[in-house]
C-alpha cells in the first residue's frame, strides 16, 4: 500500500500525517528516510525483475499498448510500453514494461529484443494491439510468424470519427454486429454489409475499416471461449484506466518500479478495493455488537428522512424498495 500511495503523489515526508488516523501518530517506519529506503528497495526489485530469466516462459497471446501518462512534476507526458501475455494455462502475466518518450518502432524493438535475449524464444501465436505502427513494425521483425489482431475498440473509434454524428449511433451498432458475430462467416457478411453501406457516401470510414480486414477478424481462428479477450487490448486498457483522471496520478521518479510488482498491485484503485471490504466488515461487527440496532434505526430513520427531504430536490417515493438495504427497511 505504501508504494501505491507514493505513486498517488504522497511525498516521502507526508506518510506519517497521511496514515496517522489508521496507524496512529507514533507509527514506526513512515519517516521520510524510511520511505526513501523503501523506494530504493523497489528500484532494486525492478532491476531484478527486468533481468529475470524467461527461458522457461511461453505465451500464447500477447497484448501490447503504449500508455501515455502525465508526469506529476512536469508538464511533459511519459509513454510506458506494456506487454501482457497469456500462458498456455490461461494465466495473464506482465511480460515487458519500460518507460520511454514515444511509441516508436525503435522503442518497441528494444523491448522485444530484450525479452528474446533473456530467453523468450517461442513466439506467441497472436499479438493484440491498436493501430500504432511502431509496434507492428517491430513485432513483424522479431516475431515474423505471429498473427496480428487489431483492437476493435480503437478501430471502431477511428471509423466513427470519420462519420457525421448523425450516423455514428447506427454505425456503432453495425460495427458491433461484426465483432460480436457468433461465427467468422457471419462476421464476414456483416463486414461486407458495413463497407457496402458506407463506401459510396463515406468512403474514408469504409476504407478505414476494410484496410485491416484480416487483422480485425483474426481472433475468429482461435477458440471461441477466447474471443472476448482477443478482440481488444482491454487487459492493458482496464489496468491503466485510472490514468485519465488527472495529471498528478503517478510520480514520474517511480514509474519504472511499477513492473516490480504484479499488475494488480499497481492499480491505484486497489486501495479502495481493500478499504471498502474492510469498512463493510467493520460495519457488520458494529451491527452485531449492538443488540437494539433495529430499535435505534427505527428511532433515527425519520430524522434522517426529514433532513434529506429538506436538502434534496427529490422525493423518496421514486426510490424502489429493493434499493433500500434490508436492515434499513421500516
Amino acid at each position: 500500500m505504501l508504494a501505491i500511495l507514493y505513486l498517488k503523489g504522497i511525498s516521502t515526508g507526508d506518510f506519517s500525517e497521511a496514515l496517522a488516523a489508521l496507524l496512529g501518530k507514533d507509527a514506526a517506519g513512515l519517516s521520510a528516510p524510511a520511505i526513501g529506503r523503501l523506494k530504493d528497495g523497489w528500484l532494486d526489485e525492478h532491476t531484478a525483475w527486468q533481468k529475470r530469466d524467461l527461458s522457461a516462459k511461453r505465451y500464447v497471446y500477447i497484448w501490447a499498448d503504449g500508455i501515455h501518462l502525465q508526469r506529476a512534476s512536469k508538464t511533459r507526458s511519459m509513454c510506458i510500453l506494456v506487454l501482457i501475455g497469456a500462458t498456455p494455462e490461461g494465466r495473464k502475466e506482465l511480460v515487458g514494461f519500460t518507460d520511454g518518450a514515444r511509441e516508436s518502432a525503435h522503442d518497441w524493438r528494444d523491448l522485444l529484443l530484450d525479452l528474446k535475449r533473456r530467453g523468450l524464444e517461442v513466439s506467441p501465436r497472436l499479438t493484440i494491439a491498436d493501430g500504432a505502427l511502431g509496434f507492428w513494425k517491430a513485432a513483424g521483425e522479431i516475431w515474423p510468424k505471429t498473427r496480428e489482431q487489431r483492437c476493435w475498440v480503437h478501430k471502431s473509434a477511428n471509423v466513427l470519427a470519420k462519420l457525421p454524428k448523425s450516423q455514428q449511433s447506427k454505425a456503432k451498432r453495425e460495427l458491433q454486429e461484426i465483432w460480436m458475430a457468433e461465427t467468422k462467416a457471419a462476421a464476414e457478411l456483416a463486414f461486407d454489409a458495413f463497407v457496402e453501406s458506407y463506401a459510396l457516401k463515406y468512403a474514408k470510414a469504409a476504407d478505414c475499416l476494410s484496410q485491416h480486414r484480416d487483422a480485425l477478424l483474426a481472433f475468429y481462428d482461435f477458440p471461441a471461449e477466447h474471443w472476448k479477450h482477443l478482440r481488444t487490448t482491454n487487459p492493458i486498457e482496464s489496468t491503466f484506466a485510472l490514468r485519465e483522471r488527472g495529471p498528478s496520478l503517478f510520480r514520474s521518479d517511480l514509474l519504472p518500479c511499477l513492473a516490480a510488482v504484479p499488475v494488480v498491485h499497481f492499480l491505484c484503485g486497489l486501495v479502495f478495493r481493500i478499504a471498502i471490504p474492510l469498512l463493510q466488515a467493520a460495519f457488520e461487527l458494529i451491527l452485531l455488537a449492538i443488540d437494539d440496532i433495529e430499535v435505534i434505526i427505527r428511532e433515527l430513520a425519520p430524522l434522517f428522512l426529514d433532513l434529506a427531504l429538506d436538502l434534496l430536490p427529490v422525493t423518496f417515493d421514486s426510490i424502489p424498495i429493493h434499493a433500500v438495504p434490508p436492515r434499513l427497511r421500516f
